[in-house]
């Protein structure tokens, strides 16, 4: 029986990586990466190679999602193999279907976690963890149309007080990651055609980018000031709180540089 590990790579370089994914991968005999589901501003693929002191195969969107993964998959029913993931392995990516292909053909996997944009988003805004509802993408839009499921989304999300986390589109292929501005432009146009209320230039909303390095951004504002803030670098995130805990509004005014008046908020 061969063996498929899941490694999480972490969220900025290659020393985010645990101890334990670190002697999981010495100990394979294939080692894959992909690394299109997410950013990871300060990782060096060649300081990768060096750190695990073995070669990287880096895999396509094509190779593991339209093809499932058969290069992986071959290498790990011969033995033993892992695919290198950016954050948490299985978290808002679309690796659990190499993990069940791999399971069905009697291949054992296993899961090493990594530290997740997810729980950052939480740790980094102050927000508390049980109080977000569902996360969704905010896609590039077109030409002509912007996605109303972010939007409605967030409106669902609102209506239960729940707080919610927005990933921003990644097209790694063209090197374009969305930013902050970005995705509050394609809310607004969404708005603008659904008439709702639920982004308006008064909305708070929470940016954050390059969650896990040495120097992140965290800015709580409304919507008119923060799509002019400027956050530097990719990956950028958005939240939109729900109702406030006390704590959570005194965390964003100190953590996140809030307007006082959100203090007033609280339910």
């Amino acid at each position: 029986m061969g063996e498929l590990v899941f490694v999480g790579l972490g969220l900025f370089d290659e020393r985010d990586i645990s101890l334990r994914g670190l002697e999981e991968i010495r100990d394979v005999q294939a080692v894959f990466a992909e690394f299109y589901t997410s950013l990871m501003p300060g990782l060096s693929v060649r300081r990768l190679k060096e750190l695990v002191g073995r070669e990287v195969v880096a895999v396509s969107r094509r190779a593991l999602e339209e093809e499932v993964g058969k290069k992986i998959l071959q290498e790990a029913r011969k033995g033993k193999a892992a695919l290198l993931v950016p954050g948490d392995p299985l978290i808002a990516t679309t690796h659990v279907d190499l993990r069940i292909r791999a399971e069905k053909e009697g291949i054992k996997t296993r899961v090493i976690h990594g530290s997740s944009i997810v729980s950052a988003v939480v740790g980094l805004s102050g927000l508390q963890n049980y109080k977000y509802g569902r996360s969704v993408t905010i896609p590039f839009p077109g030409e002509n149309f912007a996605s109303e499921t972010p939007y409605r989304v967030i409106m669902e999300n609102k209506k239960r007080g729940l707080h919610t986390l927005c990933f921003l589109d990644i097209r790694a292929e063209e090197e374009r990651y969305m930013t902050v501005k970005e995705g509050l432009e394609a809310l607004l146009k969404v708005e603008k055609r659904m008439w709702k209320g639920v982004i308006t230039q008064e909305t708070l909303v929470v940016g954050v980018a390059r969650a896990g390095s040495e120097d992140p951004t965290v800015k709580a504002e409304c919507v008119e000031e923060l799509i002019d803030y400027e956050f530097g670098d990719p990956p950028h995130s958005l939240v939109f709180p729900g109702r406030l805990h006390f704590m959570e509004a005194e965390a964003l005014v100190v953590l996140a540089g809030a307007p006082e008046e959100i203090r007033q908020m609280v339910e």
